[in-house]
């Protein structure tokens, strides 16, 4: 370019993989002209394991923890998503007992929360302000407490299980989890004083980013990315899984598609969140949290020494697996970055001819090289947090 005489040329900068707002080990290369971006282009791949293909080497249920190492601040919504694609196969997704299915929601709608709250301090801390993050942790924390408690473990919580869950919850752990409710709407009622409003935080987000609704669809955005652009669309409601459709809760929705509205659209997710997981608590019924079909699931230790047949079929799952009858499935759900669906191909062995994920941040990042264009480099860091990515869900 030349001004006045005056010859310019825009240059190349690397924001990442190390830059510790980019949430992982994400590179994005900007093209700028000063401060201005000319042009963005995200290089990914710095995590790639290959879980689809290691996938075809593993039997149906060894494959449960490979699901929630991909979006690890959300692990158990993965494993369900996985789950139920491999019961449609089967035919047995009408058969989940009743108590497994209040549970699979309440976990998954806590994974929900916990998610947010990481998107929630972490981005509000990139654009300068410390205490929401404190507060945002804190209460992640609790979260994570309760998980631990019924899982076993704090993150990367395999626990789900073709036909149900791997336990049932503890004695007295669903009341722990309403009374982590009562506290955290007003915890998460303090956060949102603490920040929504403030004037910082709106110029950085207010008018940063605006995706339109046209341009969402077009790049397959999902999820909050989607409904931060006028979009009402959550397969919660629109293609209901599970027992969503028990539970009344709203779909909240953008109006400019900026960054703000994004923002905005994740907040009141988190009350509703809580709101689904009310209804929930207060209609878990008793019973088994695992299908009784011993073809399919192992039967318990305690079965197997009084029984020569079940025996048989807890030997036969554990070294060949359960064998999957011949077909193909793709089974979406409303994960926390948005739609997560996975595609299994059965040849019917004991193991996936095929698998796909359609992982939500991996199609959600490319709506910031659209957004990025005429913007200032700090308001990349807002663009990266406002996507809500997760490495491991991207590079898988």
């Amino acid at each position: 370019m030349a001004t006045a005489g005056v010859k310019t040329e825009t240059f190349v900068l690397n924001m990442g993989p190390q830059h510790p707002a980019t949430h992982g080990v994400l590179r994005v290369e900007l093209e700028l002209d000063g401060e201005t971006v000319v042009k963005a282009k995200c290089r990914i791949g710095y995590l790639h394991r290959g879980t689809e293909k290691t996938a075809e080497s593993r039997s149906y249920n060894q494959i449960i923890p490979y699901t929630d190492r991909l979006d690890y601040l959300a692990p158990l919504y993965y494993n369900w998503a996985y789950v139920l694609a491999v019961e449609r196969l089967l035919g047995i997704d009408g058969d989940i007992p009743e108590r497994a299915e209040y549970l699979r929601v309440i976990l998954g709608e806590l994974s929900r929360i916990a998610s947010h709250l990481v998107w929630f301090g972490t981005h509000v801390m990139d654009v300068g302000a410390w205490t929401p993050f404190l507060h945002a942790f804190r209460e992640r924390e609790k979260i994570y407490d309760l998980l631990e408690e019924i899982t076993g473990q704090r993150m990367n919580n395999s626990f789900f299980r073709i036909g149900g869950l791997a336990a049932d919850a503890p004695e007295g752990w669903l009341e722990k989890v309403s009374d982590f409710l009562d506290q955290f709407e007003d915890a998460f009622a303090e956060m949102d004083r603490l920040i929504t409003k403030n004037p910082v935080l709106i110029a950085r987000l207010k008018d940063v980013g605006i995706l339109s609704a046209e341009d969402a669809l077009s790049l397959g955005a999902t999820g909050p990315m989607l409904r931060g652009s006028g979009i009402r669309r959550d397969i919660r409601k629109d293609e209901p899984y599970s027992i969503y459709d028990r539970f009344d809760f709203e779909i909240p929705i953008g109006e400019k598609g900026d960054s703000y509205d994004r923002y905005l659209v994740r907040m009141e997710e988190i009350r509703q969140s809580v709101r689904i997981l009310r209804q929930a608590l207060k209609d878990v019924p008793d019973g088994d949290v695992l299908l009784n079909d011993y073809k399919v699931v192992p039967p318990p230790k305690s079965r197997i020494y009084a029984s020569i047949e079940e025996l048989i079929h807890h030997f036969k799952i554990v070294t060949d697996g359960v064998k999957v009858p011949a077909g193909e499935v793709y089974y979406p759900v409303e994960a926390p970055k948005g739609e997560l669906g996975f595609y299994v191909v059965s040849d019917g062995s004991s193991h996936p001819w095929r698998l796909g994920i359609r992982v939500p941040s991996f199609t959600n990042l490319q709506t910031l090289e659209h957004m990025a264009p005429g913007l200032l480099v700090a308001d990349i860091i807002v663009l990266i947090g406002t996507i809500d990515i997760v490495l491991g869900d991207v590079d898988r």
